[in-house]
């Protein structure tokens, strides 16, 4: 038994302590934000004025918080739809993998009539908010928890995995441009495109603030970590996206990406307020496209810096839309794309023979503008498949014969998609019928495989006596990293992912430092039951990837891979004025530079800047700025990968010209693929290099210019100046040479630094590989 004297000195110390900590907060509320702000990831808009509790999510160096088996991101997205209640398969909250994923997003909430985030009616019959489970095993309601439904069971067993993040996805391919009422149909209000953009293409921020206020309220009420955005899509492409809203997002094609980014910001500067309210960090996301054609009408995707990461949608790349037989979600370009082809794309020099209907492109093209762990790549659990293929290596790169296109496709030719036991997960069209997609649960493609009718099929329509025509003969293409598929009797070709894919796909997210991946769907994944002799809903995948991360290094927290300055200065830039969709070719924006110092820019002050490698390093400017590439990331080709990250570009403003304080100046710039908002900008003038506050780079301290204490790095210093860093003598390994081979490990110098080679290399310059290339910087010689 305690004594009375020492329980009292307890409470005495512990008073004491508090009544300290209470001092120092009130005498050193900046101190706090600091704190606060050393957990923000690099690149991460800070919302003005707002204490924004970062660390409750992220650690010191700006990496998320997933527990300790988790280095990188598993996020799964569980559907609503698939209740059991129709007869076919159920996936509940309880058949998530829980132990192996680190989110989980709700598919999907919607945008109501007044514009606000919904689910619908609170109803018996409402999946999310009112269904039960009777005697489902695992599926019993939490009583403490004021609604039912699947968001009753998430957040269930959200508390018995407190390290899972659960986030509310609104939108998707249906319900961007409406939302479907309780008894099914769809009510065509507008959606996204009128709830951010008006008629006339001007920003409806009326409309964007009751979304946002609507979906902080939202995700307190349900117990979610954040809104993920899946906006399909805002960009300025004629005929993208579900063609039931073509009519209304046509019509506003030129405005939908300023209605994008203002709709970010809103959401991002909401939930950063009423995260400090209540001491925790609420996460914004989206899903974004992987196309270079629908990125190229998004301009340079400006809402990066809003996100706390990015899902990438790299899966969709081929489909019977047209006729081109290819992977769903290829790895890799092999040089052989037919539908690239067949569009010029490798014979059209300024292209640079760079293919980007793939995975590692989409990442590159993000990589430009944020660093690799705020990027996830994307994996389908489902199928995409054609038939009456002909031509390519088995039926790869072939044709199909084209048809007409399901009733409300908005398509005049579409590619002849596989059907019937071909096509499980089948949606159907305006009129009703099935729509050919070749479309299946991985677990239906794996018995299909095996030359196993399922005991399910019977619940997709599909009589009991069925039998299967032919051989399912499984390929893969170890360039690509894609399996898939054929059947040589029906000439089906059916595009999958296994093990094998998987588990490469999930090498590539670890050795390059990618913060991970994202699933659509979790109900798609498979395991063997063996008493039963066939594939069921399971989860091999998903634990397959869990394996390669659990013990991975942590992710890249950093978007830059050379040294910056320490010092920034409020000069401001921006990509605009983007010629409209199909007249964006090549991409000629225009780039101003606004000096918002007090100090005027002289003639000759040089900008530096990176772009991705997802577009070739032959950007220029038809304004006299002598736009040079100083690095490039990458040259050729990209079978088998971009070898770089970024291009480094230098303009510099004409000798004759000076920026006042307040002045802007304009330039014509043109590029040839898409590539996300350049980043990494440094100004040098005045005998000092800084780098500019709006690039939001961690670790460095807004100045006005000549303020500073000493000299800045210069980020690429001249390796030829016998008295700078790099002149001769300065390092004792061997210089590096861009013709010599290296081995495992060889140690070179290269301005001012030596590096080490982590396997064999030729070609690629130390210092343009990041912090997972196959250089490892050694550190100044």
């Amino acid at each position: 038994m305690l004594s009375l004297t020492r329980t009292r000195a307890s409470l005495l110390a512990a008073g004491a302590a508090a009544a300290a900590l209470l001092a120092g907060s009130l005498s050193s509320g900046i101190s706090h934000a600091a704190a606060q702000a050393s957990c923000r990831p690099d690149g991460l808009y800070a919302t003005p004025g707002v204490d924004v509790p970062y660390c409750s999510v992220y650690d010191a160096e700006g990496r998320e918080k997933m527990g300790a088996d988790h280095q990188r991101r598993v996020i799964g997205y569980f559907t609503g739809w698939r209740t059991g209640k129709d007869g076919t398969p159920a996936y509940l909250a309880s058949d998530i993998p829980w132990n192996k994923v680190t989110h989980i997003n709700y598919a999907f909430g919607h945008i109501d009539s007044a514009n606000r985030l919904s689910v619908g009616a609170d109803t018996p019959a409402n999946a999310a908010t009112g269904l039960t489970w009777p005697g489902v095993a695992g599926a019993e309601m939490d009583p403490a928890l004021p609604y039912k439904g699947h968001f009753n069971l998430l957040t269930k067993f959200k508390k018995q995995h407190p390290d899972v993040k659960t986030l509310i996805s609104v939108g998707g391919w249906a319900e961007t441009g409406g939302y479907f009422a309780e008894g099914g149909e769809r009510v065509n209000s507008g959606g996204f495109y009128s709830m951010a953009t008006n008629a006339d293409g001007s920003v409806n921020q009326a409309g964007i603030d009751t979304f946002a206020d609507s979906a902080v309220t939202f995700i307190k009420k349900y117990g979610f970590n954040g809104v993920d955005i899946d906006y399909e899509y805002p960009t300025s492409m004629k005929d993208a996206g579900n063609p039931l809203d073509h009519q209304l997002s046509n019509a506003r094609r030129a405005g939908l990406v300023k209605g994008y980014a203002a709709l970010m910001k809103s959401l991002r500067e909401k939930l950063d307020r009423a995260g400090a309210a209540d001491g925790r960090h609420y996460l914004l996301t989206v899903a974004a496209p992987s196309s270079g054609y629908l990125l190229r009408g998004m301009e340079t995707f400006q809402v990066q810096k809003y996100l706390d990461y990015v899902n990438i949608m790299s899966y969709d790349l081929h489909g019977a839309w047209n006729e081109y037989v290819g992977p769903n979600a290829s790895l890799f370009d092999d040089g052989k794309d037919a539908e690239l082809a067949s569009a010029g794309v490798y014979s059209t020099s300024q292209y640079g023979g760079i293919g980007y209907l793939n995975t590692d492109w989409a990442y590159h093209y993000f990589r430009g503008s944020m660093p690799g762990g705020r990027i996830n790549i994307g994996l389908p659990y489902y199928t995409r498949g054609f038939k009456n293929v002909q031509g390519g290596t088995d039926g790869l790169w072939g044709k199909a014969a084209t048809t007409t296109c399901p009733a409300g496709s908005g398509l005049t030719k579409c590619g002849d998609g596989a059907v019937g036991i071909d096509n499980l997960w089948h949606d159907k069209d305006t009129a009703g019928n099935e729509s050919p997609a070749g479309s299946n649960p991985m677990w239906h493609a794996k018995n299909l495989e095996k030359g196993v009718v399922g005991d399910y099929v019977t619940t997709y329509g599909f009589p009991a006596n069925t039998t299967l025509t032919g051989t399912y003969a499984r390929k893969y293409d170890a360039t690509l990293v894609a399996p898939w598929l054929w059947n040589a009797q029906k000439k089906v070709f059916l595009s999958t992912e296994d093990e094998q894919s998987v588990a490469a796909k999930a090498d590539y997210v670890v050795d390059r430092g990618i913060g991970g991946t994202m699933i659509w769907e979790l109900a798609g994944d498979y395991e063997w039951n063996a008493a039963k002799g066939q594939y069921e809903t399971g989860d091999t995948l998903t634990t397959a990837m869990y394996e390669k991360f659990r013990t991975a290094a942590p992710y890249g927290s950093r978007r830059a891979a050379t040294a910056l300055p320490t010092e920034a200065v409020t000069v401001d830039v921006d990509f605009g004025q983007f010629p409209l969709g199909d007249s964006n070719y090549p991409i000629s924006p225009k780039l101003r530079i606004t000096n918002n110092t007090k100090t005027a820019l002289p003639g000759g002050t040089e900008f530096q800047f990176d772009y991705a490698t997802s577009a070739p390093a032959n950007a220029k400017d038809q304004s006299g700025f002598g736009t040079t590439i100083v690095r490039s990331g990458h040259s050729g080709s990209n079978i088998g990968g971009l070898k770089g990250d970024v291009n480094r570009v230098s303009l510099k403003l004409p000798a004759w010209q000076t920026l006042a304080p307040g002045a802007s100046v304009e330039l014509d710039f043109v590029y040839y693929l898409p590539t996300s908002t350049p980043s990494n900008w440094t100004v040098t003038f005045g005998g000092r290099t800084y780098g500019l506050a709006g690039d939001l780079t961690r670790g460095t301290t807004v100045v006005e210019p000549g303020s500073g204490t000493g000299p800045s790095p210069d980020p690429s210093p001249d390796p030829t100046d016998p008295g700078g860093p790099g002149g001769p003598g300065a390092c004792t390994a061997p210089a590096w040479s861009s013709t010599a081979e290296y081995g495992n490990p060889t140690t070179v110098s290269h301005k001012a630094h030596q590096w080490k080679s982590k396997w064999w290399t030729k070609g690629e310059e130390p210092g343009t590989t990041g912090e997972w290339g196959v250089w490892q910087d050694l550190g100044a010689c």
